[in-house]
């Protein structure tokens, strides 16, 4: 028998301790399915991990052999933790080599997040790699934890060793849970992960310098370029830069590595920061 939204919704909420548990979807119907966030106490939802539950959602309508090459979001509203959230999977295209989703992102309130996402068979070709990358930082064993988030792990590079309008840091997915049967774990992770760094590097070249507390901030929209699988649970360096700030909007952009330097994926983001008034 199909569940309503409704109906899911009036359950008592599940267990949310670990990656695979946010990962873990339970279809309502075709192409529907419902996923749940922790319960943190915070204020909204946090992005990255709609981006990686919209993703999880496109995959499984997509053939295995079929991976994730670029996302484009657009976060329309906050998400409330305390809701489940209905992923509406629109399957735009079913090729040999190609394939794409688009997926809504709802609760109560009406869409928070609409997601685009490419997917593409592995091709046998060669390697190249066009930017040369400086990994003279400090390894993730030597920075301090933020203790943002229990999902994952986010160890930034002192400021003092970055250039202005730069955020660096090792993330990582510290608690994975069983990932075994989820397709591409690797890029599901990045995605996770991947909404955590923009917004510092906007925040950081802000003339005023104040702390998170001064500003009213919330990502707009977020992209991603994935260009190999990684470990989901190998640390990851993030390096964004300020591209724009104008008009209480900036825009980021940057690259992640492992920590061999091999290039993983390509990010950039705009987001909304406000000053707050005393």
């Amino acid at each position: 028998m199909t569940t309503t939204p409704n109906q899911a919704a009036e359950r008592p909420l599940p267990a949310t301790d670990t990656f695979s548990d946010l990962l873990c979807l339970e279809e309502l119907a075709a192409d529907l399915y419902l996923g749940h966030s922790p319960q943190l106490g915070r204020q909204r939802v946090y992005g990255g991990q709609v981006v990686a539950q919209a993703l999880m959602a496109a995959q499984l309508t997509n053939d295995a052999d079929h991976l994730v090459h670029s996302l484009h979001g657009y976060f329309i509203r906050a998400g409330d933790e305390s809701k489940p959230i209905v992923f509406d999977v629109d399957r735009i295209r079913d090729g040999r080599s190609f394939s794409t989703r688009r997926v809504v992102a709802r609760q109560a309130g009406g869409a928070i997040f609409n997601l685009s996402a490419s997917y593409h068979r592995a091709e046998p070709d060669v390697e190249i790699d066009g930017m040369a990358v400086n990994l003279d930082v400090p390894p993730p064993e030597e920075c301090v934890d933020d203790d943002w988030d229990r999902v994952s792990e986010v160890r930034e590079i002192p400021s003092e060793l970055l250039d202005a309008g730069q955020t660096v840091a090792w993330v990582k997915i510290a608690r994975p849970g069983d990932l075994s049967s989820v397709t591409d774990p690797g890029s599901l992770a990045m995605a996770y992960c991947s909404d955590h760094i923009p917004m510092g590097a906007i925040r950081s070249a802000h003339p005023s310098k104040g702390a998170w507390d001064d500003f009213m901030g919330a990502s707009l929209d977020h992209s991603v370029w994935f260009h190999r699988q990684p470990n989901p649970e190998e640390w990851l360096l993030y390096d964004m830069r300020l591209q724009s700030l104008r008009g209480s909007r900036g825009v980021a952009h940057g690259t992640v590595h492992t920590a061999a330097g091999k290039l993983i994926a390509t990010v950039a983001q705009e987001g909304l920061l406000r000053p707050r008034k005393s």
